[in-house]
C-alpha cells in the first residue's frame, strides 16, 4: 500500500509540474532520494504511464493520458454536483444554489433547500445579477472577459434594469471586489443585494482551467456564518475544490 501511495505522489507530481523534469528536480520536489526514485519510473515506464524525452526527462506516458480521458468522459460537473449537493446543504443548514452562465447571465439551473427550508426569492430557471450578487462577481472574477462584460456595462450603465428594489453598484466598487474575488476564490455578500440576507459563492473549473458552474450558500444574515474561518466558507471551498479535481482541473498547473 505505501508503495502505491508513493508512486501516486509521483505521478501527482508530474501532473503539477506542467511539463518533463530531470530525475533530480522530480527527487527534489518529493523530497526523495534519486536511487530510491528511479526504480519507480522504470515500472512506470513499462507500463507506458511515464515516458522519457530525447534529453532524458520524464513526464506523463499514454497510458496516464488514456486513464484522464475515459475519466473526463464519465465526468459530469452539472451531474456530480447534484449528487453531493444535499449533504452539504444539510450539513450547513442553508439553501444551495447551482448557476450556470446563460445567455442572460448567472442562470440557476439547481436549487438545494436544507430541512430548515429557508425561505427566499431564489428559485430555478432565474437569474442573479452580475454588479450585485455573489454569484455573479464570482463568474466576473474567472469568465472571461468578452463574456461578461457586455452584461456588466448594461448593469452598470442602467440599461440593463435592476432585479432589486436598490440603487446599483458604483463601477469602482465592482472592479475592485471582482479583482479581491479572483485572488481569493471566492465571493461574499452581506445584506446585498436583498437586506436580510447574505451569500458566499464559489466557482467550479473543469480540467481546462474554464468555470463549468459556481455553487452558492444563501441564508439570512444573522443565521450564515461570513467568516473566513466560519463554519460555511472553508466547508463551501473543501466542497468546490474537491468537485473541480474530480474534473480534472489542478491548481497552479
Amino acid at each position: 500500500m505505501q508503495s502505491i501511495e508513493t508512486g501516486g505522489a509521483i505521478l501527482m507530481a508530474l501532473a503539477r509540474a506542467g511539463g518533463p523534469l530531470k530525475l533530480r528536480d522530480l527527487a527534489e520536489t518529493l523530497d526523495m532520494a534519486a536511487a530510491q526514485l528511479h526504480p519507480y519510473l522504470v515500472s512506470f515506464r513499462n507500463i507506458n504511464m511515464v515516458e522519457q524525452t530525447e534529453t532524458g526527462q520524464y513526464q506523463l506516458g499514454p497510458f496516464a493520458l488514456h486513464l484522464g480521458l475515459t475519466r473526463l468522459r464519465n465526468q459530469n460537473a452539472y451531474r456530480e454536483t447534484i449528487r453531493r449537493l444535499p449533504e452539504l446543504a444539510e450539513e450547513l443548514g442553508l439553501m444551495v444554489v447551482i448557476s450556470v452562465w446563460g445567455l442572460h447571465g448567472p442562470t440557476i439551473v439547481y436549487l438545494q433547500e436544507s430541512s430548515a427550508r429557508i425561505h427566499s426569492n431564489v428559485a430555478v430557471g432565474g437569474t442573479f445579477m452580475v454588479t450585485m450578487t455573489a454569484t455573479g462577481k464570482a463568474f466576473a472574477a474567472f469568465l472571461p472577459s468578452k463574456m461578461t462584460e457586455p452584461l456588466i456595462r448594461a448593469e452598470l450603465e442602467g440599461r440593463e434594469p435592476s432585479l432589486y428594489a436598490i440603487p446599483g453598484v458604483s463601477e469602482e466598487t465592482f472592479r475592485s471586489e471582482v479583482r479581491m474575488v479572483a485572488q481569493s476564490g471566492h465571493a461574499i455578500t452581506r445584506d446585498a443585494p436583498i437586506p436580510g440576507v447574505s451569500a458566499i459563492a464559489a466557482p467550479v473549473f473543469d480540467h481546462t482551467g474554464t468555470v463549468q458552474l459556481v455553487v452558492t450558500v444563501i441564508g439570512p444574515t444573522n443565521y450564515i456564518d461570513l467568516a473566513e474561518d466560519g463554519a460555511c466558507l472553508p466547508r463551501l471551498m473543501d466542497f468546490t475544490e474537491a468537485l473541480s479535481r474530480d474534473l480534472g482541473h489542478i491548481e497552479g498547473a
